[in-house]
């Protein structure tokens, strides 16, 4: 049987395809070939006689590079299709669509290194995800910000220990003229401040006050816990989730199929336990930021760059322009303090949310004084707080 075909030549209605980057053992070939028969219809060294024909037409990955190159190398990009027969795509979800692209041949011998490095879906599976409810153009509309960077204000310190401080931060948050809040990924429902008690506590807040924005409460658990809080979030008059990557890829698709009037936060802090390029196996920043548009996440944590973060300011770019063709709004943090918008804004455009915690707390001012001098920053009309903010940490020039 011949796995090996090009682009051109396969019906790309019936495949969406992987691209990897990876190391072999032995050759690029063989370590294709495991990875399409491995991953589709059998063992990938032994074959057995309930395989047939029709198998392979209709279930068996293909390999889309030229096979005479990749048998005179080791290391490389290879180009898996994958049939889309081999999903349903209403009710297996992300989850396991990762199970076929990163499963069983990260185990195989001769694959070495394998990062997945590149993800097409052919319109009409792309058009079985909901993509964000509200995304960039929504949250422009509600806070009536346009034509300049979005500010967010995270909640500091991590655990909020008394219900007082919370109502009384987040009051500061507010007056500051902040367009989004988020608790850390920390805070979920811990004893002492549950989160029945702290939606509670801000959506009373907000309801007395003339002042549209996002709060984004943080409901990390196990899926079945997180799909019960993001609605018991909505029934108390919370507008916001925050999930973080660890509580898996999958509850975004699934929070998002619940249809709710609720922003989605992805957290991605730990992402790198998937992304880090030093694994050998491993999945890029840019795949999950495409796969988070496409789920339907209103704001994703998509890096930082000049702070004090090591991201690869290449990347970054790369994943902000792939979030924005999905809507979804790029979050920035790591590091932000009002010297440094401008020349953030300067490399990557205004269509993004400024996200800072420590630098809004920890303001000569306070919170208050903070937020306002992230704002003056944003709004470019500098006043009091900005000057202490820029004598503080300087201007990122």
């Amino acid at each position: 049987m011949n796995l090996f075909s090009t682009l051109e030549d396969i019906d790309k209605d019936r495949y969406f395809i992987a691209t990897y980057k990876t190391k072999s053992t032995t050759t690029l070939a063989a370590l294709a070939w495991d990875i399409a028969v491995g991953q589709s219809v059998g063992n990938p060294a032994i074959r057995n006689k309930w395989e047939d024909d029709e198998l392979y037409l209709n279930h068996s990955c293909l390999i889309l590079n030229n096979k005479d190159i990749l048998e005179k190398t080791n290391e490389g990009l290879v180009d898996i299709a994958f049939p889309v027969a081999n999903i349903d795509w209403e009710n297996d979800g992300v989850n396991h669509l990762i199970c076929q692209l990163m499963g069983g041949h990260t185990d195989i011998n001769i694959v070495e290194r394998c990062r997945l490095v590149g993800l097409q879906l052919p319109e009409h599976v792309k058009n079985k995800f909901k993509g964000p409810k509200f995304g960039l153009s929504g949250i422009r509309k509600l806070t009536g910000n346009y034509n300049k960077p979005l500010l967010g204000g995270i909640l500091k310190p991590k655990v909020i220990h008394k219900a007082s401080i919370l109502e009384d931060m987040v009051r500061e948050l507010i007056d500051g003229g902040v367009d989004f809040i988020k608790e850390d990924e920390i805070m979920s429902s811990v004893p002492h401040l549950p989160l029945e008690q702290r939606v509670d506590i801000v959506a009373t807040l907000l309801s007395k006050v003339n002042y549209k924005l996002i709060f984004c409460h943080t409901i990390n658990a196990d899926p079945y816990d997180i799909l019960r809080r993001c609605v018991k979030v909505m029934e108390l008059g919370g507008n916001g989730v925050h999930i973080n990557i660890l509580g898996g890829l999958g509850v975004y698709n699934s929070v998002r199929r619940l249809d709710l009037p609720i922003y989605i936060h992805f957290q991605s802090s730990g992402q790198k336990i998937f992304t880090d390029i030093r694994s050998p196996y491993s999945i890029s920043w840019p795949v999950m930021c495409q796969l988070a548009t496409w789920m339907g996440v209103d704001t994703i944590q998509t890096g930082m760059i000049g702070g004090y973060s090591n991201d690869d300011p290449g990347e970054i770019m790369q994943c902000i322009n792939i979030l924005r063709e999905g809507n979804t709004v790029p979050a920035l943090s790591c590091g932000f303090h009002p010297g440094m918008v401008d020349w953030v804004t300067e490399q990557v455009g205004v269509d993004y949310l400024a996200n800072s915690g420590g630098a809004i707390h920890g303001h000569p001012g306070g919170t208050l004084a903070g937020a306002r001098a992230m704002r003056q920053a944003i709004d470019k009309q500098h006043g009091i707080e900005y000057k202490q903010a820029v004598d503080l940490w300087g201007v990122r020039v």
